[in-house]
Formats: C-alpha cells, structure tokens, sequence
C-alpha cells in the first residue's frame, strides 16, 4: 500500500480552471492569510505525483501565497522524517487513511476547523464520517481508490471473478502474475478470500492465509508494487495484483487489459490532506484545502490521476464515461464488500513474521 502512487503521472495544466463561481473566490482568502506571520509562503510534504507545477501556480496567483513542495514514496518515509523533526516547516501533508490513524494516536495531527473550510459538504456521505477519522475530525479525503487484478483479456479468455482465481489456474499463470510487495495487502486478500477480515487479528487465520499463499507462491514471478507495469505491457505477464489508480493508467496503453474489483471484497483507500500540529502557516493551510475542495479542482484530479474522486460536486461535473466506469467508481454493491486497512498495533508483527517466511528463500 505504501508505494501505491509511485509511480503515477502527475496532473497536468490546471492554470485554465475557472475558481470563482463556486460560491467564493480565493482571491478572499488572500487577505485572511496575510494575518500569518509566515503568509506569503506555505510548504507542502506530499507525494510526488501531487506537485504539478501549473496547479501550484494557479493556487499561488490566486492566494499571492508561494508554495514550496517536498515529496515522499511511502506514508513510512514521510512519518520517519516527521518524527525525525523534519516536519515542523510543513502546513499541509497527504497520509493515506491508516497513516491518518497513527499520526492521530502519536498526536501529531491538529484538530481540524470546520468553520474554515468551504464545500466540505459537497463530500460524498461516505467520506464525510469514516472510519479511519470520525467526522473527519483529523483529515479531508483527497482521493480514493481500490485493490484489484489486472489481466490480459487477449490471453485469458475467462475474466477473473475472485482472489481464488490465481490458485485455480496456477498452471497456466506461472511465473506470468504478480503480487503486491506489501504484506497487509497479500495477506489480506488471501483473509478475504478465505471469509475472513482483511484486519483478522486471529493468528490461526493468519496462519491459513500464509499456508495459502506458500501453494501458490511458486508460481509467482515476483511480489512487486511497480515493476509489474512495463512487464504486463510487454507481454510478459498476464495478471497482476495491482492499485485501480494504476490499472487504469496502464490499461489506457493497451486496451486489452482489464481490471477487475474480486466479488468477495477488496481493500478500499484513501489518501487525505492533513495540517500538523507544528504548521508554520495555519491560514495558508485552510487556503490551501478549501482550494482542493473546488469542484473544478476535484473533477481534474479526478481525470488526470485516474483516481476517484470523494467530492460529490466534482464528480457531477466528470464526462459521463468516466463517470460510469466503475473500475474508477465501483457500484455500492461491491464497495460494500471491501475493507480499509487499518493499523493493528504489535499484532502487525505477526503478520510480519509470516509475511517474511513466505517471501524470504
């Protein structure tokens, strides 16, 4: 989970959006943020894909504010630094939800204003209150996406249906799929597929998912999180557990390529805007999410990052084919199937110990 964005292409040319109209206009945020003793200036510490410099520039002539971008590949990276002290120049970070949780706990996160932020009702109801950050107390949903298999329809002929579809025809896949290198992911795919949580703290099923995967894992070419695009463009790999985000991407290049949500859940995730409780720039901050809030906004990151997007507003105003591609947003009936990952304190370490058995030797 934690390179899942890695390698995505940033957005484009933002600098045409039209951001007034809406309600407000940033042009009146200008004047509240020059009340900061740090006002002409905010720094972000984000992920690379999420620094395109045209969209930085629209923010900075709209605000007067420049805007200074740092950039990380995994939430492990930018927590480390943080707590290294390397975190106190931020306003504005992007964890994904589970980080949310532990940053929460290690009190690192400032409680958000609701009183500063403008459209956050035009959230979808499921973002407004979920799980990993109650009424969204902590954090604001930047961009949303699922875990699934992506497959070369030209050689399989059969879609895959469901996670069980890897061991029921081992043969004709080997050493030609891959899994993600990322153990809450694989382990919890293999739960799912067996009944149980994606989150299962139970070591005996813990235990079951490993001795799955251990039948299964010779005919792997490889557990990987980003390799695995140029090999199944190449043609040497069919199947692929991968990111909605990147499997959209990818299949955008050869057509022939199809993804698939497993019908017995998946993992669901959720990458979010956050302010540390060290924020420099608090006014600068709350500029700064109240302009990803803009419907115009959202539905370009919706279209440039293959993401989907939480803003209701900026869905409504997305093409209508991309708003029917359920690869992107997926109909409720399976989104109710699938789990966020959530932390699990010291019992990670079992999952660990397992995982390291499985992909050592």
């Amino acid at each position: 989970m934690t390179n899942r964005r890695k390698i995505l292409q940033g957005i484009t040319a933002l600098s045409s959006l039209s951001l007034t109209g809406c309600g407000w206009k940033l042009g009146d945020v200008r004047a509240n943020a020059k009340s900061s003793s740090q006002r002409d200036q905010i720094s972000l510490y984000t992920w690379a894909q999420y620094t395109d410099k045209q969209l930085l520039k629209t923010f900075s002539a709209q605000t007067g504010m420049k805007v200074l971008a740092d950039t990380y590949d995994s939430n492990d990276v930018m927590l480390a630094k943080f707590q290294a002290g390397g975190g106190g120049t931020y306003s504005i970070m992007y964890p994904s939800d589970y980080m949310v949780q532990k940053m929460v706990e290690k009190d690192l996160l400032a409680e958000i204003n609701r009183d500063r932020l403008i459209g956050l009702d035009n959230l979808l109801p499921r973002f407004q209150n979920p799980s990993y950050d109650p009424n969204n107390r902590y954090s604001i949903p930047f961009n949303w996406g699922t875990t699934g298999l992506l497959y070369n329809s030209e050689i399989i002929k059969n879609a895959p249906e469901d996670w069980d579809y890897l061991w029921q025809n081992q043969t004709q896949l080997h050493k030609r799929m891959t899994l993600l290198n990322d153990v809450r992911e694989v382990m919890g795919a293999t739960l799912r597929m067996l009944g149980y949580s994606y989150n299962s703290k139970d070591e005996n099923q813990i235990k079951q998912a490993y001795e799955k995967l251990k039948v299964l894992k010779p005919a792997i070419a490889a557990f990987d999180t980003d390799a695995w695009q140029n090999q199944i463009l190449a043609g040497d790999l069919v199947l692929a557990m991968c990111y909605s985000a990147d499997a959209i991407r990818v299949s955008k290049e050869n057509p022939h390529l199809k993804y698939v949500i497993p019908r017995s859940g998946s993992s669901l995730w959720t990458d979010t805007i956050i302010i540390p409780k060290t924020a420099p720039n608090l006014d600068g901050a709350y500029a700064w999410i109240n302009f990803i809030l803009q419907p115009e906004v959202a539905a370009q990151v919706s279209q440039r990052l293959s993401v989907a997007t939480p803003n209701r507003s900026g869905f409504e105003q997305l093409p209508k084919q991309i708003q029917n591609n359920t690869n992107l947003f997926p109909p409720e009936s399976i989104v109710e199937k699938c789990e966020r990952i959530t932390p699990l304190g010291k019992f990670e370490d079992i999952y660990e110990q397992y995982w390291t058995k499985l992909t050592s030797g």
